[in-house]
């Protein structure tokens, strides 16, 4: 099965919202409003048309990802990062790999912008597996109450969170 990874277009949204919507339909940890979200994302300034991307299969969409734009902000500095979510794929599709290509590619994207941090809510056993570890190892937290464990962070060089430390502040259209 050959998997093509590009930069999504406007006339993939109505697809990539079907795609969310049934990727989440059974997760017991979703509140099931995902496509919402980056509807709302992509409207906003963090959204980053680069870091949206779409996984096709035979020419048909079967898996999309989105990094957009966070601040962690403490009482003297801000920092750039990034948020990952969400990283779905159709559930025909699950368990072949195409989450990891995904997640792959848009960490090498965002290393080519420039970024160093991406943070994550989502499964403690999923995303260590792309180096991802709880935030609250780097002193960075969560602007709400989650498990430590669920709330990670990844470093896209090096040492990147080293100097970092604060709370994770996201853009308005996260909390609508």
């Amino acid at each position: 099965m050959e998997v093509h990874i590009r930069q999504e277009k406007p006339e993939d949204h109505e697809d990539v919202f079907s795609l969310i919507e049934a990727a989440f339909l059974n997760e017991s940890n979703s509140d099931h409003q995902e496509q919402f979200l980056v509807d709302r994302i992509r409207k906003s300034y963090a959204f980053i048309p680069e870091l949206s991307l779409v996984a096709e299969v035979d020419n048909k969409l079967v898996g999309y990802v989105l990094l957009s734009e966070i601040t962690i902000q403490n009482d003297k500095n801000k920092f750039p990062a990034l948020a990952l979510a969400p990283v779905a794929v159709s559930p025909e599709f699950q368990s072949k790999g195409i989450g990891s290509k995904l997640l792959k590619q848009a960490h090498q994207k965002a290393r080519e912008l420039d970024y160093k941090l991406v943070i994550v809510l989502g499964h403690e056993e999923y995303y260590p597996r792309f180096e991802y570890e709880p935030a609250i190892n780097f002193d960075i937290q969560a602007p709400f109450e989650v498990p430590k464990k669920n709330f990670m962070l990844k470093e896209l060089v090096p040492d990147a969170a080293k100097h970092i430390f604060g709370i994770v502040v996201y853009p308005e259209e996260f909390h609508i």
